[in-house]
């Protein structure tokens, strides 16, 4: 039995690009979890993806044994690699909840970040205990001085309590190593108690069924015990009990204070869900652990399969995926031009990329995305309130009395140098400005009041563009507001494309609505007869372009004779041609589908 007195539950939470993966690189090294000869760079994101992009997507949980020499004995580390981008918060909030503690790191070169505030704040609201580290102070760029001083004047951290460190050489690791002992708390909790563990993870294995990780917070669970999700009302026969280290190691227990894994056997994946209790189906606790908030999608698009056949492959892998990712939500959805599919909630374009991404990687599918966007919160002229996640949904013009859509606090990290072109972005994109305060000397924090569909596109990318790649951005959904926003409509030869419609505001509907048509008129193919693109709000038509027909000269294989009948001939084409554009079908590019993304919005 483990001695919970010696167990340290911690995360390591940053910025993105800050060195959370190379700190758990090199805890793993000097604790000789991971021998040299099988360390690699960022050995926890062993996703391609997460290689490919030098992020984080998953959280990883791993276990660790530590030799500490201040007292001679030895601790058990539970660390948990988290992510940095702000559409992976909930991969943190996750990880926070199973933990007592969190070493939290900031780059000596760029100073504190927007994410690594939300990152403390979410921390404090889980009253973890904190260790302030300065990381990278091997850049000849470094400022750790200057650093110490945004943390003191920020986050009201004491200078004397902050620890320089390089995670690349390994400088100051080891007494990150002792503070984790010294600083953070060992795990509160009962071991006679009724079992009581938090799954704050999962994952789908083909032949051993689903793959729970967990937190025992009361209590004691073995393999072969009899369990019950208290959540979803399943039950089933533990199969075994390990923990990552960082490979799977099979144990005969985990007890109170103690992170691993489940394994149970359930293949069917909606009896699982993350954030619900374990307990003994013989002694059940009285109550579910606290838990935490599911996360509320806030992008949304549709996914089509290339392959008709594959929708049942598509439901199928979207399940597994939500497993391991507990944000993604999805809804069946048909469409006349794509066909079967499922209409997807995402935290944010790069959530939505990395989903997309898996999908076709892992579960070997090729896949069509329809342009994204947000819901919206329609008060009807019959004074209803109704939620709309596809433009689609909208009802007509007369049966609306206000459009609310969601808004977001945004809190932009920039040098002082970039504050005009920063202020003129947010204002291009309806924003309103909040705040503003210097962090330090050079460095500034603005904030703003945004509509979240302007942001969930291309304003990070522009956001760095004109920054020099300086500025951070974090945002933090506040609640719905009325605006003054339009459905634009594409028609193609006559026929609406609902997968083509868009909601914007009043004001840039002509601006989008003519790049649109004029976009889609190089896209789409010509035809045997003229195709007319249109951009309409309900039945007024606002932009308009033409794809000129193709000409066959039917009149080539006549030879002499009376004027009269090549007359004919042509008059029989005409007819033809007239014919083909009322029946006609045109076929749309998948290109089409996302052209609304190379279009820039800011003109």
């Amino acid at each position: 039995m483990t001695d919970s007195k010696l167990i340290r539950n911690f995360s390591i939470i940053a910025h993105i690009d800050h060195g959370k993966s190379t700190l758990a690189d090199r805890i793993l090294e000097l604790t000789q979890t991971v021998s040299r000869r099988e360390m690699l760079d960022q050995y926890l994101d062993d996703m391609d993806l997460e290689r490919e992009h030098g992020i984080t997507i998953k959280a990883r949980a791993v276990r660790v044994l530590y030799n500490c020499k201040l007292d001679g004995k030895q601790y058990i580390f539970n660390l948990i690699d988290t992510p940095g981008h702000v559409d992976f918060s909930h991969e943190v909030s996750r990880s926070l909840a199973a933990c007592e503690g969190a070493i939290l790191i900031v780059d000596a070169a760029q100073g504190i970040q927007a994410q690594t505030l939300a990152n403390v704040y979410l921390a404090i609201d889980n009253k973890l205990e904190i260790i302030p580290v300065i990381n990278k102070i091997d850049l000849k760029s470094a400022r750790p001085e200057e650093v110490r001083n945004e943390y003191g004047k920020i986050l009201g951290v004491e200078k004397s309590k902050i620890s320089e460190i390089s995670a690349k050489t390994g400088q100051g690791v080891r007494e990150i190593l002792d503070r984790i002992v010294i600083d953070i708390p060992p795990p509160e909790g009962r071991l006679e108690s009724p079992l009581q563990a938090l799954i704050f993870d999962s994952q789908y294995n083909p032949y051993r069924g689903v793959i729970v990780l967990v937190r025992v917070v009361n209590g004691i669970i073995k393999a072969g015990m009899k369990i019950k999700f208290m959540g979803e009302k399943t039950d089933t026969i533990v199969e075994e009990v390990g923990v990552f280290a960082p490979k799977m190691i099979k144990k005969e227990s985990l007890s109170m204070g103690e992170v691993g894994y489940i394994i149970t056997g359930i293949k069917e994946v909606e009896g699982i869900v993350v954030g619900d209790t374990v307990t003994s189906f013989e002694e059940p606790a009285r109550t579910n652990l606290p838990g935490y908030k599911k996360p509320k999608p806030m992008v949304y698009c549709g996914l089509f399969p290339l392959q008709g056949g594959d929708y049942e492959n598509l439901r199928d892998a979207l399940g597994k995926l939500s497993l391991n990712d507990s944000s993604l939500d999805f809804a069946p959805e048909v469409s006349t031009a794509l066909g079967f599919g499922f209409r997807c909630g995402f935290l944010g374009l790069l959530h939505m990329e990395i989903v997309k991404e898996r999908l076709e990687r892992e579960y070997d599918l090729k896949l069509i995305t329809t342009s994204p966007n947000v819901a919206y919160e329609i008060i009807k002229s019959d004074g209803s309130t109704m939620e709309v996640k596809r433009p689609s949904d909208f009802p007509s013009e007369e049966k609306i009395l206000e459009i609310r859509e969601p808004f977001v606090e945004a809190t932009i990290i920039t040098p002082k140098d970039y504050i005009g072109d920063v202020m003129n972005l947010a204002n291009s994109r309806r924003g309103n400005f909040m705040d503003m305060q210097y962090l330090s000397v050079e460095r500034v924090e603005i904030k703003y009041l945004l509509p979240l569909s302007e942001i969930i596109v291309d304003f990070f990318n522009l956001l760095k563009t004109v920054t020099s790649g300086f500025a951070s951005l974090d945002y933090e959904i506040l609640d719905y507001r009325h605006s003054d926003l339009v459905k634009l409509d594409i028609l193609v030869a006559g026929k609406k494309i609902d997968e083509l419609s868009i909601i914007t505001h009043k004001e840039k509907a002509y601006r989008l609505g003519r790049a649109l048509t004029v976009k889609l008129r190089k896209l789409i193919s010509r035809e045997n007869f003229e195709v007319s693109i249109q951009a309409a709000i309900g039945k007024r038509i606002i932009a308009k372009e033409s794809l000129a027909p193709y000409r066959k000269d039917v009149t080539s294989g006549l030879y002499g004779g009376d004027i009269t009948r090549k007359r004919k001939v042509l008059e029989k084409q005409k007819k033809g041609k007239k014919k083909m554009k009322k029946i006609g079908k045109v076929s749309i590019p998948d290109e089409a589908f996302m052209s609304f993304y190379e279009i820039d919005t800011t003109k």
